[in-house]
C-alpha cells in the first residue's frame, strides 16, 4: 500500500512538469509570470490587503474606530481605502503633520497622497536588505528555481520591490508608464497597481480603481499579445481574486473558441495539505464577467520548487540576460523606426536584403550563432511518458510507465537507466525529465498488443 500511495503525488508532479515543459517548448518562448501578494507574503512576510488596512488604522489617530467597524460598514477594501485616505488627509493637516515630509503640504499634492505615503513607507520597512535575505531556509530552493525561469515579462499588482530583487535584470514599468512610450516587451516588470518607489502610483482607493478601469482597455490591449503568444503562470493569487478574474475575463474575450480549457494558462495554488498519496485537481473553472466562466490548468503544491523548475526547463536560455535582449530590441527598434528612415546612419540595403532571406544570415547581423544541440536532441526524443500514453490510447503517464516496467521484467533491460536510442534523460537544474524516441513508441505498441519485439540497445 505504501509503495502505491507514495508514487501518487510524484506521478502527478511528473505529469504536470511534462505538460509545462511541452507547452513552453511548443509555444517556443519564455513564460509570462503574474505574481500576486501571496508570494510576497510567503517570501517577505508582507501583509494581506486586510492586514495592511488594519495596520494603517492603528497608525492614524483620526481613525478612531476599530478596523472591524469599517469592514462592517464599508464592506470592500477599496471603499475602506477611500475612507482612510480622507481620514489620513485630515490627520496630516492636524496632529499627524510631523509624520509626513514638508513637500506633501504643497497646494498641488493629491488629497490621497498621505495614505499612499504611509503604505509605501510600511512596505519599504518590511523589504529585506538584498535577495539573499528573502524567505526562510525552507524557501531558498523555491526562490533559486524562480530566479532561473528567465520570464519574458512579469506582471504584478504588488506594490513592494520583491520582484525586482528576484529578477534584477528586468526593468520595472510602473503604473501609467505602461501606457506611455514604446515598451520593449521583453525583460520587463509591469507593476500595474503602482510601486512603493512612487507612492502616487499606488492603486488602493475607490478613486484609484475608477481611474484604473477607465484606462484598463489600453492596458488590456498591450497585454493581450502576451496572452496569445506565451505560457502564463499565475502565482500568489487566489482563483477568486478580482484581479485574476479581470485578467482572465480579458483572455476569455480574446479566445476564438469558447468552452475548452486554455492550454497555456496555469494557476499555481499553495496547498499545505498535500501528502504523498494526494492526487489534486488539474483544472479549475473560474467565474469571470457577466456570468461567464473560463477553464484553466490548476497546479496544487505545498512546495513550489518543482513547478518553477519545470518552467525553467529550457537550457538554451539558461545564460541569456534579459537586459541584453532588451538592449538589442531597443537598438533594433530605433534603427528601423528612426535611424534608417531619417538617414542618420548609412545602411547597406543590398546586404540587408540578402540577410533577411533566412534566419541564419539574419542572426549573423547581431553576432548570433545557432544553438542546435538541444534542439536536435529534442527532435530525436520528442515524446514524454504522458505523450506516449496518449499515443497508446490512455491518459496521464501510467500506461507507458507500466509497459516500460513490463519490458524490464521480460528482458532485464531498464530503458530509463541509460541514454540510448529509445530514451534520453534531460537534467535541468535539479530536475530530470525523461524523453523518448518514436522507436520507443513502436516498441511499446508491440508490447501493448502482445506481439514479439526486439530491443537494439546499440
Amino acid at each position: 500500500m505504501t509503495e502505491v500511495t507514495t508514487a501518487r503525488f510524484e506521478r502527478y508532479a511528473e505529469e504536470i512538469s511534462e505538460d509545462i515543459t511541452e507547452t513552453v517548448k511548443t509555444m517556443g518562448c519564455q513564460p509570462i509570470l503574474f505574481i500576486g501578494s501571496g508570494l510576497s507574503r510567503r517570501y517577505m512576510n508582507a501583509p494581506s490587503w486586510d492586514e495592511l488596512l488594519a495596520h494603517l488604522a492603528e497608525q492614524c489617530t483620526a481613525i478612531d474606530k476599530g478596523i472591524g467597524f469599517y469592514r462592517q460598514s464599508l464592506k470592500t477594501p477599496i471603499r475602506i481605502g477611500e475612507e482612510f485616505a480622507r481620514l489620513y488627509q485630515e490627520w496630516a493637516w492636524g496632529a499627524g503633520r510631523d509624520e509626513f515630509p514638508p513637500e506633501l503640504f504643497d497646494d498641488d499634492v493629491d488629497a490621497q497622497a498621505y495614505l499612499k505615503f504611509k503604505v509605501a513607507q510600511h512596505l519599504a520597512s518590511l523589504t529585506p536588505q538584498g535577495p539573499a535575505n528573502l524567505g526562510n531556509d525552507e524557501h531558498k530552493p523555491e526562490i533559486e528555481a524562480l530566479c532561473k525561469i528567465k520570464p519574458h515579462a512579469v506582471i504584478t499588482t504588488n506594490y513592494d520591490r520583491m520582484i525586482e530583487m528576484i529578477f534584477p535584470n528586468h526593468e520595472p514599468i510602473v503604473g501609467q508608464q505602461i501606457l506611455k512610450g514604446q515598451q520593449l516587451s521583453v525583460g520587463e516588470i509591469y507593476k500595474i497597481h503602482g510601486s512603493v518607489e512612487n507612492p502616487d502610483s499606488i492603486v488602493i482607493t475607490t478613486t484609484d480603481y475608477d481611474n484604473f478601469y477607465k484606462k484598463k482597455k489600453f492596458l488590456s490591449a498591450k497585454l493581450l499579445t502576451f496572452f496569445n503568444e506565451h505560457p502564463l503562470l499565475f502565482v500568489g493569487y487566489s482563483a477568486s481574486d478580482p484581479n485574476i478574474r479581470s485578467i482572465l475575463s480579458d483572455i476569455d474575450e480574446a479566445l476564438p473558441v469558447k468552452g475548452g480549457i486554455i492550454p497555456n494558462v496555469y494557476i499555481l495554488e499553495w496547498n499545505p495539505g498535500i501528502a504523498p498519496d494526494s492526487n489534486p485537481a488539474r483544472e479549475k473553472v473560474i467565474a469571470t464577467d457577466e456570468g461567464r466562466s473560463i477553464r484553466v490548468k490548476l497546479i496544487e503544491a505545498s512546495d513550489f520548487t518543482w513547478v518553477f523548475e519545470a518552467f525553467a526547463a529550457n537550457p538554451v536560455l539558461n545564460d541569456v540576460n534579459p537586459r541584453v535582449l532588451r538592449a538589442l530590441i531597443a537598438r533594433s527598434y530605433n534603427l528601423v523606426r528612426h535611424d534608417i528612415p531619417t538617414m542618420t546612419v548609412e545602411a547597406d540595403f543590398k546586404m540587408l536584403d540578402q540577410a533577411v532571406e533566412n534566419a541564419d544570415s539574419f542572426a549573423s547581423l547581431f553576432g548570433i550563432a545557432n544553438i542546435s544541440d538541444y534542439s536536435a536532441a529534442s527532435a530525436q526524443y520528442p515524446l514524454s511518458a504522458t505523450q506516449l500514453t496518449d499515443q497508446l490510447g490512455g491518459t496521464g503517464s501510467y500506461l507507458a510507465v507500466s509497459l516500460l516496467k513490463r519490458i524490464k521484467e521480460e528482458t532485464g533491460v531498464d530503458i530509463k537507466m541509460t541514454d540510448n536510442r529509445y530514451h534520453r534523460a534531460e537534467k535541468v537544474n535539479t530536475s530530470t525529465f525523461h524523453k523518448y524516441s518514436n522507436e520507443m513508441l513502436t516498441i511499446l505498441k508491440k508490447v501493448q498488443a502482445g506481439e514479439p519485439y526486439e530491443l537494439r540497445m546499440k
